[in-house]
């Protein structure tokens, strides 16, 4: 059966800015854990992979996700772009969908409408992630394009900046691509909302609110603005 829509979750161990980020605990899970919970509600995926770096300090973030059941790719700390698609390669999928696991809150229902809406309209990359040119809070989406295009630019890109950052050779090139996001529902209508972990204080912000890993993102915005 020809695989269409494989998520690849983006992750270290190492962050200059909050060390050991994907192990610290967001009531009483690791953020890694939120992230692959809330990835798994998605419908419209056929596989999730894990790509990790091949350095040693890994090795308990390995560890951990294989005991969550997920399967896990390691490969260049910093050649990231080669690291995506060598974990993928061999299952010749459709779309990719790229999710960096800085974003705990990602809703599975958010990673559905980014997959339809890049088969529904034409284009080479679609985002949902960021509040850029559309009305979506920070860190409740992910990123898409096609598996030919992920080829393509592994073979193309050379820059480490852009192997590093693994799809920013498409917007750094935006006039070679057909680049498109578009809106959530009216009630995710907060683009001032932001709900990924960078550093100390996103890391705080979150632990001092009151929620659990089921939480929607409805109900999520209401209590952000209910305590703001």
């Amino acid at each position: 059966m020809k695989i269409e829509n494989v998520a690849i979750i983006q992750a270290r161990i190492g962050s200059t800015r909050l060390p050991n980020k994907m192990m610290l605990s967001l009531h009483g899970k690791p953020i890694i854990e939120w992230v692959i919970r809330r990835v798994q509600k998605a419908k419209l995926l056929d596989d999730i992979v894990m790509a990790l770096p091949d350095t040693k300090e890994n090795d308990i973030l390995d560890r951990y996700i294989r005991k969550l059941g997920v399967r896990v790719f390691r490969g260049s700390e910093d050649n990231v772009l080669g690291r995506f698609y060598n974990a993928v390669k061999d299952k010749n999928p459709t779309q990719i969908v790229r999710i960096c696991a800085d974003n705990p809150l990602i809703d599975g229902k958010e990673i559905d409408n980014l997959i339809e809406f890049y088969q529904n309209n034409s284009c080479d990359y679609t985002y949902n992630h960021i509040p850029k040119n559309n009305l979506y809070p920070d860190g409740l989406g992910a990123e898409i394009i096609s598996f030919n295009l992920l080829k393509e630019l592994n073979a193309i890109v050379t820059e480490d900046k852009h192997r590093e950052h693994c799809l920013s050779y498409i917007t750094d090139n935006s006039d070679r691509f057909c680049i498109k996001t578009f809106n959530p529902k009216k009630e995710l209508h907060y683009p001032n909302l932001k709900f990924d972990i960078d550093t100390f204080e996103d890391y705080y912000y979150l632990s001092m609110k009151d929620f659990d890993i089921d939480i929607s993102s409805e109900d999520l915005i209401k209590l952000f603005l209910i305590e703001n």
